[in-house]
């Protein structure tokens, strides 16, 4: 069954990405458009008969509220960072498919890695369900974004890989449930 949309007002001019190129426009304020997916703080939109992504800080200017940064303990283990970082990635969506980039198997591999200061570097690998995904540039940058806004996190690193290409068998069954299949 298909959600009804929302429609919404820019309220200001907007960098969106066009999906699935993955090129970045400015939307100008009064533009109208349709929410057809809002997970994971960002949201895809119906403009003019194209779909663009807004990241979630930029979520004002449809008039929803920008997320909130998680707080994390300053006696967080890596272990436990680890399992943080995971969390963030889980708030990560490919804008045309309504399930998180660690369900669909997208992530490789997750570092976390206590620095001498007491801080930490993460570095994540990951790819994109096909390779000339266009969006794959604007998913990194998401993650990437949302780690940096971690504290106690002084080096992020993410970088997109393609080698094992990814394939339907790497997605969870959540994942494959949620997309019928």
């Amino acid at each position: 069954m298909r959600r009804p949309r929302e429609t919404v007002v820019i309220r200001r001019p907007v960098h969106a990405e066009l999906i699935p190129q993955g090129d970045v426009y400015e939307l100008p304020a009064d533009t109208i458009g349709e929410i057809t997916q809002a997970l994971g703080s960002s949201f895809t939109l119906y403009v003019d008969g194209f779909l663009v992504r807004i990241a979630g800080t930029d979520a004002d200017a449809i008039g929803k509220e920008p997320p909130v940064p998680l707080a994390i303990p300053d006696d967080i283990s890596p272990e436990d960072l680890r399992g943080v970082v995971w969390d963030v990635l889980k708030t990560c969506y490919d804008p045309e498919i309504p399930v998180d980039i660690v369900s669909l198997g997208l992530v490789y591999v997750c570092d976390v890695l206590p620095l001498d200061d007491e801080t930490f570097r993460v570095s994540i690998k990951m790819t994109v369900t096909a390779p000339g995904c266009g969006m794959g540039e604007g998913i990194a940058q998401e993650v990437q974004d949302k780690l940096e806004a971690l504290p106690r996190l002084s080096q992020v690193e993410v970088e997109i890989v393609f080698d094992p290409p990814w394939d339907r068998s790497m997605m969870s069954e959540e994942a494959e449930l949620e997309l019928g299949l």
